[in-house]
């Protein structure tokens, strides 16, 4: 690993040729006091500031948050460009300071617009960053001598950002033409020079700066690679405001910064004056602060700030803050609170009235707690600020359980926390990871690793995929995964281990088939849980997840997770079928839950039907009784039954089973089914008359014992 990125060494080059004497047609109004102003006094004409006094004072902003917020191994060289180059500090820790810069700028003076612009050119400034950037610093230079057998890790990359006014897009690619050639060329001389270091890597930033009202004449480009040593990227931005909002995202995206907003700070903690006493005001005020974005780790790790929009506020698309609103401040310096990392801050508007009481309240021993907004819910306190030693730091509070506090009882479950720790199966964990002395010996070391990495490399493998909890966990509930849980963890199989893993992958099969219930948690769900397919998708995912964690063990790991992928996917008609049962299954529940509410209402409604279907009954018996009788009327096939077919239940008054109206339906509905017997139909005294037809053709009657008469 590489000792010291590229943000350990910034040049800066601010062009210093009469064309950024120009004016930036940014008015600024210097009256004031119009109200106070008595009559007949001339107002102060509105003043602008040139394009170099715009650059020197976003870039002071520049140095300034990354000196607040890094006040150590951050280093910035600053150099002027005109007719030739003028470097106003070194990279010695010393000089490392906004006062340096601006008393040595103080000294150069503004661009002279009677200069000869031929004279002048940015050149010689990239030059002589790259020449700076060569230089070892008093950090490389102590790392080196520490790491004499390693010294190689002690990397030389840097940054320049070059404000200029450029010509064009040609007059840009003519600049990194510039920069990449002169660093091929300082690479050759300190490779045989003890008191400079090759440039390994070099991301070079042009911010071209234009008037307000003017078209630009550069077109934005984001970063790319020019070579191996030399990354460029192009900003076109309008001076004034714009440049400073460029260079304050430029320094958050250099040094990994984030910002944070205070709001809803009251002004009465910070007046100033005796005539702001007596005003009483209860306005609230926002201060932006900026930080090492550390500060916000918790938030991401936990989703909070993508899942709350109220967390995050967008300006114009490029700037991010995450919102804390302000606790009234009830504690000093002198109580303690669980911190889990102290950053140190940087007012983004220093100058501002809020920001300015807000720093003051501070550093005279106060703590102020910070929360997060919520709309609903009890507040929770993130952060709080307070001051060290002259600096204000920004805590990260632990708003969860504290590590300082006592371990909650396993086996009690002290104040309802989590109580179902796989306690056995750590034990056999422990068992088998048992370290045990070993006697040197030199067959035992030529034959592979010491035992103390052999013991090192098991435990890694064994707690690559290892559950805590057992409502966490399905297949280390079941003891049918046992063989393949306690072999996937070898660093390597054998084929007979290789059979009984895949055993264990068909004996799961065989389970699924036979619809087996599995041991899954229902702790927090309501009901009774996943269906019995989301029961078995849970548990393969799980058994897929423990098999991958070792399958770069060998190749017969792969070939067990190839024997689970293979017997989990389902051939299409399986899962139709799947699909249909769970269809079917989700009806039969809505079903059921119908009917146990309307099985009543629709019994009584059914039991009605059939007395009002008896009363009809008989005032149709006399037609039907005819009917019956005649011999020479058959009974059509879909003539409606007679009631008397239909068994009605002895409590005809009262509610009816459903089962007793489900057999009849299934008799009458049978009985339309079939012709009866004609016999039955013609017959007298219950006897059937045969050979009915055989006196009108033959003229013949007869007897009972057979015999034809005339």
């Amino acid at each position: 690993m590489k000792m010291f990125s590229v943000s350990h060494k910034t040049a800066f080059v601010v062009d210093h040729c009469p064309y950024m004497a120009e004016s930036s047609r940014q008015q600024v109004e210097c009256d004031v006091l119009t109200k106070s102003r008595g009559q007949g006094m001339i107002p102060l004409a509105p003043v602008s500031k040139s394009l170099w006094t715009c650059a020197v004072e976003c870039s002071m902003e520049y140095c300034r948050i990354l000196y607040d917020v890094y006040p150590l191994k951050k280093l910035i060289n600053y150099i002027v460009s005109d007719s030739e180059f003028h470097i106003l500090n070194s990279w010695r820790q010393e000089d490392q300071s906004t006062h340096e810069l601006m008393s040595a700028l103080a000294a150069v003076g503004p661009p002279n617009p009677q200069e000869d612009p031929e004279c002048c050119s940015v050149l010689h400034g990239l030059v002589a960053a790259v020449e700076s950037l060569c230089k070892i610093t008093e950090y490389q230079h102590e790392a080196r001598t520490t790491l004499m057998d390693t010294a190689d890790r002690v990397a030389n990359r840097g940054r320049i950002i070059c404000l200029t006014n450029a010509k064009s897009d040609t007059h840009v690619r003519m600049l990194e033409d510039c920069v990449q050639e002169t660093i091929l060329e300082q690479n050759k001389m300190a490779a045989g020079s003890d008191r400079l270091m090759p440039i390994q890597q070099c991301e070079l930033v042009l911010v071209h700066i234009f008037p307000q009202g003017e078209d630009t004449l550069v077109s934005d480009r984001p970063k790319k690679e020019v070579s191996s040593l030399l990354t460029s990227e192009v900003h076109s931005v309008r001076a004034g405001r714009h440049l400073a909002t460029k260079l304050n995202i430029l320094v958050q995206q250099h040094f990994d910064l984030a910002s944070t907003t205070i709001t809803n700070i009251p002004m009465k903690v910070c007046l100033l004056s005796s005539e702001e006493q007596h005003a009483n005001t209860s306005a609230n005020y926002d201060v932006e602060l900026l930080h090492h974005k550390d500060a916000h780790l918790e938030f991401f790790k936990s989703g909070e700030v993508l899942r709350n929009n109220n967390k995050i506020i967008y300006y114009s698309g490029l700037k991010e803050t995450v919102t804390l609103k302000w606790c009234t401040p009830r504690t000093n310096s002198v109580e303690l609170h669980y911190c889990t990392g102290a950053y140190r801050i940087s007012p983004t508007d220093v100058n501002s009235r809020p920001s300015s009481c807000l720093t003051n309240f501070l550093l005279n021993g106060r703590s102020v707690l910070l929360e997060q907004p919520r709309k609903s819910g009890s507040k929770v306190i993130s952060h709080m600020l307070s001051s060290h030693g002259g600096e204000i730091f920004l805590h990260v509070l632990n708003s969860t359980r504290s590590t300082l506090e006592d371990p909650p009882s396993i086996s009690e479950g002290c104040g309802g926390r989590v109580t179902d720790y796989r306690i056995t199966d750590f034990g056999e964990f422990m068992r088998e990871n048992r370290l045990t002395p070993v006697p040197e010996s030199p067959d035992a070391e030529a034959s592979g690793k010491p035992p103390a990495e052999r013991a090192k490399a098991q435990l890694e493998r064994y707690t690559r995929y290892w559950p805590m909890i057992i409502s966490q966990t399905t297949i280390f509930n079941m003891q049918a995964v046992v063989p393949l849980a306690n072999l996937i963890v070898k660093e390597s199989l054998s084929e007979e281990d290789l059979l009984t893993c895949q055993k264990t992958v068909y004996n799961l099969v065989d389970m699924e088939r036979k619809n087996d219930p599995l041991p899954i948690s229902t702790v927090g769900s309501r009901g009774k849980g996943p269906k019995r397919d989301e029961q078995y998708r849970i548990m393969w995912n799980e058994l897929e997840t423990l098999v991958k964690t070792h399958v770069a063990g060998s190749e017969r790991h792969q070939r067990v997770l190839d024997c689970i992928i293979a017997c989990r996917s389902k051939p299409p008609e399986e899962e139709e079928r799947k699909k249909r049962g769970r269809k079917r299954e989700d009806k039969e529940d809505k079903a059921e839950k119908n009917i146990n509410k309307d099985s009543e209402d629709k019994s009584w409604q059914e039991s009605e039907r059939l007395k009002g279907a008896v009363e009809r009954g008989k005032e149709e018996q006399g037609e039907s009784e005819v009917i019956k009788d005649s011999p020479d009327s058959p009974e059509p096939l879909n003539k409606k039954p007679r009631l008397e077919e239909i068994q009605l239940p002895e409590k005809a008054k009262g509610p009816v089973s459903l089962l007793t109206m489900w057999t009849n339906r299934i008799t009458v509905a049978n009985s339309r089914k079939h012709q009866e017997f004609a016999g039955r139909i013609s017959s007298v005294n219950n006897k059937a008359e045969l050979y009915q037809h055989l006196k009108d053709e033959n003229g013949m009657d007869l007897h009972e014992n057979g015999k034809a008469t005339r």
